[in-house]
């Protein structure tokens, strides 16, 4: 799609010799309209949720919520939380995750172990331990199993024999390494509250957090949990609309003076927003475009086109 909503930009650029956009200030003014139209989906979500309750929303083919609901779940992750000291997790990132998160929808608890113990053997996607007994210790299918040595986490998609468990992915690559198994259906959906409610709720005998009604405060870069004893890695949980990655219109070798286009480039990312939104984002990126030339025309154009076409969306 980066291929087509490109050449239609450099198409209406071009056609009254407006100017030209490189391949680099093109790859920026498509990271920001990729981020507003992204954004707009929330509050589009909400505001269509507002005219459903009023009765003023289509339905069947004509329901836009299934529409934004199904561009927004793309965006939709799951991921073990890695504890930076004690009961102190860290917030999706880039580092910790492997990407940002726009918003954070739910946080769950694994707060029961069922066991701890090392590994004697390192067979690709299996947890081998001689000297337990996963049956005994009632180890299912869908536990939770962290490595403690790097920080690593795995469901048990099969109960292979008393000392060895298949597990989701390879995550354990030498032995000896400690583990833990947690159990998932002990999980507890965990609650944010405030930082000037923590102390109140911990110090009365009704409210305070426990294994089954956990919650959390949120700073900065992490989220602190209670009670206490849930602070180990593979402990907490959370799903979260992480932001979409960067678009990048990748080329090689000038060809007549041309960048010529290649997504076979290690470093080529598409949009990944879905192919109904390609109007949109040509819109926006003629408006970026429009500013860095300065040519007002054009961002009229791309804003008449862009309004437009929301008034029809609304209708």
């Amino acid at each position: 799609m980066i291929n087509s909503i490109r050449n239609t930009v450099l198409s209406v650029l071009n056609k009254n010799n407006y100017g030209y956009i490189s391949p680099s200030d093109f790859n920026l003014f498509a990271k920001q309209a990729q981020l507003e139209i992204f954004e707009e989906y929330f509050s589009r979500y909400n505001t269509i949720v507002n005219l459903q309750n009023a009765r003023l929303s289509g339905t069947e083919y004509g329901d836009e919520l299934k529409t934004i609901e199904e561009a927004i779940e793309v965006f939709s992750t799951t991921n073990y939380l890695s504890n930076s000291d004690r009961n102190v997790f860290f917030l999706p990132s880039i580092t910790t995750t492997g990407d940002d998160y726009f918003l954070l929808n739910k946080v769950t608890c694994y707060p029961v172990k069922l066991l701890d113990g090392t590994t004697t053997a390192n067979t690709a996607n299996r947890l081998v331990d001689s000297a337990a007994d996963f049956v005994t210790s009632g180890i299912e299918e869908d536990d939770v199993v962290a490595n403690n040595d790097t920080g690593e986490v795995a469901v048990v998609t099969e109960v292979i024999s008393a000392t060895e468990l298949a597990l989701s992915a390879n995550i354990f690559t030498a032995f000896p390494e400690a583990y833990s198994i947690y159990d998932e259906d002990e999980s507890s959906e965990s609650e944010k509250v405030s930082h000037n409610r923590i102390d109140m709720l911990r110090k009365s005998l009704l409210t305070a957090p426990n294994n089954k009604y956990p919650i959390y405060t949120q700073e900065d870069i992490s989220l602190k949990v209670f009670p206490k004893t849930i602070n180990a890695v593979g402990q907490v949980w959370a799903q979260y609309f992480r932001y979409p990655a960067d678009p990048k219109w990748t080329y090689v070798t000038l060809v007549s003076g041309e960048p010529s286009f290649d997504q076979t480039q290690p470093d080529y990312q598409d949009f990944e927003l879905p192919i109904e939104d390609e109007y949109r984002l040509v819109a926006k990126i003629l408006q970026y475009s429009g500013m860095s030339i300065r040519e007002n025309d054009i961002y009229s154009f791309a804003k008449r086109e862009e309004t437009e076409q929301s008034n029809n969306d609304s209708k």
